[in-house]
């Protein structure tokens, strides 16, 4: 089956057992065969309604209409897109959906009433997916990238859908089936009990299209290609798929498994293996990479002056922010009548409103802050210009995708008795190649100065809005104190107490250590920094780069 027909067949299950199904993920950049698709997803059975993945709470669940409230004297409540009949939600940029609009479209999703769901998956990158809450909602996940108009077979859904849809809640059921297909579920690693129940919808669909009044083998294998490939999380040992032929039933339960319908597992895992992509097979089979607490592109930060716009709130009159006229009077407008009456000597007009210090609301706005990568590198011993060209080319490698990812990149170098920031925060390609040219080597280990320099710079950083991360590339053999004096034991206690002010700063830190062997003391000192410790004895730029860009993964 070729992936549009995988799509199609998707889309027309869906049409017969909206209720059931509830929805459909389209994983797919804008393209001519994305707007075919959506074109055969016009025919479904519900008014179409389309959205926005930054939708306010106003749009979603209705608000006070502010304009024909104020001209018509009573209070007019605007309805939101969520509070209508059941409907075909379509929403583009589904990667892009804020918490608040997930959570929503979910409990509609559980309503009584519920709506469809056709979620259009535009990212680019592979952690760039639709929220979780909605996938486990929706029975279907289809890709169509890569696909090219040639692959475009033409299809449409069936004529006859109000006649499929009743006869698909006629199908039969067998006994067996049921258990199999939760068994398979935690043998796939889903744990939402969802997929099961989706799948049994899907299969009694599958059945009723192809007019069968009783589930079939092929309806199930259908059913588990098109609902349980997408949410597999590990493949099952082939140990466990195994199966023996059946053991003969007993004389007094022959009539009873005549209802019974026995599907080995390998057919079943056959038919969901083929609907893997290969990249995504390849995951599965593969242990999963470590990933890091990185902030990504940089924290969210709440202000009001500058970012998205968010819901209005009330708040302190010291806190600076401006006022929102709209969300005042839509939180004024609805107590009027009860102000008016409570303050019958008033001569305020009627067209004006009372407002009072609690109904203000104040605008709000969220932004993005820039990630700064600082990379303290241990210029000491002989041993320090390989190193220092490890460090040069991880560095030129990370700004290649700063622009990409927002990253800033700083570079401070700790040899002889202090610390120095050779390269400020920057973006520049050109400005980082020129301050790198020429480093000096050699010399003591001051290490704890290269951590305060780090922190140093990482609160600066902070106060100017950016997310620090610190990167230490050392050996860890810390030689001189902070006061400058050559003491090893007072130098590593000053790195101690250094990490250990870096750890109640909150500021993210990764150490990697550069020893032939793993360096204790250097453990110690990231468990102290509260820092992700990556023992890398014989890197390079690029397995550097590597290691870093994992650490630090969105």
């Amino acid at each position: 089956m070729t992936p549009w027909e995988h799509a199609v067949l998707a889309l027309t299950l869906l049409a017969i057992d909206p209720p059931g199904l509830k929805g459909l993920a389209v994983r797919a950049r804008i393209s001519p065969v994305r707007d075919a698709f959506l074109a055969v997803t016009s025919a479904l059975p519900l008014p179409a309604v389309r959205l926005h993945p930054q939708m306010s709470p106003a749009m979603l669940d209705g608000d006070l209409d502010v304009a024909a409230t104020l001209g018509g004297g009573t209070v007019v409540m605007a309805r939101g897109l969520l509070e209508r009949g059941p409907s075909t939600l379509i929403l583009p940029m589904a990667e892009r959906t804020s918490a608040y609009m997930a959570a929503r479209l979910a409990q509609s999703l559980d309503g009584p009433d519920p709506h469809v769901l056709i979620a259009l998956d535009e990212g680019a990158d592979a952690d760039e997916n639709l929220p979780a809450a909605l996938a486990d909602r929706i029975a279907f996940r289809v890709s169509l990238d890569g696909l090219a108009m040639s692959d475009y077979c033409g299809s449409a859904l069936p004529a006859d859908l109000d006649a499929l849809r009743k006869a698909a809640r006629k199908v039969t059921l067998p006994d067996s089936i049921p258990e199999q297909l939760v068994v398979l579920a935690v043998k796939l690693g889903i744990t939402s009990l969802r997929a099961p129940s989706f799948a049994l919808r899907a299969a009694q669909a599958h059945a009723a299209l192809h007019h069968r009044k009783a589930i079939a083998a092929e309806d199930v294998t259908a059913a588990v290609a098109l609902v349980y490939a997408h949410r597999a999380t590990q493949l099952p040992d082939t140990d466990d798929t195994e199966q023996g032929p059946p053991p003969e039933p007993p004389p007094e339960t022959a009539e009873r498994q005549d209802n019974d319908l026995t599907i080995p597992d390998d057919v079943l895992l056959d038919a969901i293996t083929a609907a893997l992509p290969k990249d995504l097979l390849a995951g599965l089979a593969a242990p999963a990479a470590n990933q890091g607490a990185g902030a990504g592109s940089g924290s969210k930060r709440t202000g009001s002056r500058k970012g998205r716009p968010l819901p209005a709130r009330n708040g302190a009159r010291a806190s600076g922010a401006r006022v929102d006229i709209i969300a005042t009077l839509r939180t004024a407008v609805p107590w009027q009548t009860l102000r008016r009456q409570s303050a019958p000597e008033s001569t305020r007009p009627d067209t004006q409103p009372i407002i009072r210090f609690s109904d203000l609301r104040h605008k709000r706005y969220q932004s993005l802050s820039d990630r700064l990568l600082i990379f303290t590198v241990d210029a000491s011993g002989s041993a320090a210009m390989a190193r220092l060209a490890e460090a040069k080319g991880a560095v030129e490698l990370l700004l290649a995708e700063a622009y990409a990812r927002r990253d800033h990149v700083s570079l401070i170098s700790f040899r002889g008795s202090a610390a120095e920031v050779l390269l400020p925060p920057t973006r520049s390609l050109v400005q980082t190649k020129r301050r790198l040219a020429a480093i000096p080597g050699g010399g003591a280990t001051p290490l704890a100065a290269g951590l305060t320099a780090a922190m140093t710079l990482a609160q600066t950083a902070r106060r100017k809005g950016m997310t620090p991360t610190v990167i230490v590339l050392t050996d860890g053999r810390a030689n001189i104190a902070l006061n400058g004096q050559p003491d090893r034991r007072k130098a590593a206690q000053d790195a101690q107490d250094t990490a250990a002010k870096l750890a109640s700063l909150g500021i993210e830190a990764l150490v990697i250590d550069t020893t032939i062997r793993p360096e204790a003391a250097l453990k110690t000192l990231a468990d102290t920094m509260r820092a992700q410790y990556v023992a890398l004895p014989r890197a390079d730029a690029k397995s550097l780069s590597a290691a870093v860009a994992t650490s630090l993964k969105d």
